[in-house]
């Protein structure tokens, strides 16, 4: 019986791997041929570069730094820690005893309706065990890790065992696929500028710096750096900032609410006086 015949853009792709790429940058411009061939689109190119970086990555250049991290001390009273559970709108929390190196295990949010149900509710009782993983792990490693153990949180160690930061398998996967956005971020149809209770505003990178302006009293004009307020944030910070960072400038203060390897996507803004 004959065979059947390949598809056209099978036959295509493997005349233009005829050549064995010898090095990564190899690979990638292979990669890029192919994206100016039709055969891959831009999207899955960004993907499968992501997926080759990972490879070289180490937890340590995407984690939480310590001192951005939003635990839970588990000698407060719940009266005290359930607004900050609710100000966070984290999915799940490092519990420390005191001190940030003494983490005593992972609590689910979700695992605090149990509380308003049931008056012998005990937090250590639902507390998961925390994982720990070095700086120096691999992502892609860490990303296996995550799907065996079905974990979705681990804590960051240095060399001598004290506690430098946390990642979430959200972080892992935002290298490869972008930023993934989740219920607590803006919708498509929403505004750009949206106030808080609190008075702050949570604001889309994209926002051009007009509108920005029109909210804020602002003046500011299109450099450099573009014309959306996150090209503005980006220029005073000098790199590419991660989740947590914050800056001051003009009377008025940032702080990054989501970000990447290569962009930022929220900011939390408000003005300061003095």
């Amino acid at each position: 019986m004959e065979e059947p015949s390949r598809p056209r853009w099978l036959e295509r792709l493997a005349a233009w791997l005829g050549h064995e790429p010898e090095t990564r940058d190899e690979l990638i411009e292979m990669l890029q041929g192919a994206v100016d061939h039709n055969l891959l689109d831009a999207d899955a190119m960004l993907m499968m570069e992501g997926v080759i970086y990972v490879t070289e990555q180490q937890v340590r250049h995407i984690m939480v730094p310590r001192a951005q991290m939003d635990v839970l001390d588990i000698n407060e009273p719940m009266e005290k820690l359930i607004p900050i559970v609710i100000e966070t709108a984290h999915s799940r929390f490092p519990v420390i005893d005191k001190n940030r190196d003494d983490v005593v295990g992972i609590l689910l949010a979700k695992d605090l309706l149990q509380y308003y149900a049931n008056t012998g509710f005990h937090l250590r009782e639902m507390l998961r065990p925390a994982v720990f993983v070095p700086e120096s792990k691999r992502l892609n490693v860490l990303l296996k890790e995550f799907r065996v153990s079905r974990n979705h949180m681990a804590i960051v160690v240095d060399e001598f065992g004290g506690v430098s930061g946390l990642v979430t398998i959200e972080d892992v996967l935002e290298q490869i696929v972008g930023n993934i956005e989740d219920e607590y971020d803006f919708d498509e149809t929403e505004d750009n500028i949206i106030q808080d209770k609190g008075g702050r505003y949570r604001i889309k990178a994209v926002t051009e710096l007009g509108d920005f302006n029109a909210v804020f009293g602002t003046t500011y004009e299109a450099g450099d750096f573009g014309s959306t307020i996150g090209g503005l944030v980006l220029h005073h910070f000098g790199h590419m900032p991660k989740r947590g960072e914050a800056i001051v400038f003009d009377g008025l203060h940032f702080e990054v609410l989501r970000a990447d390897s290569r962009r930022i996507h929220t900011l939390l803004a408000e003005k300061r006086s003095g």
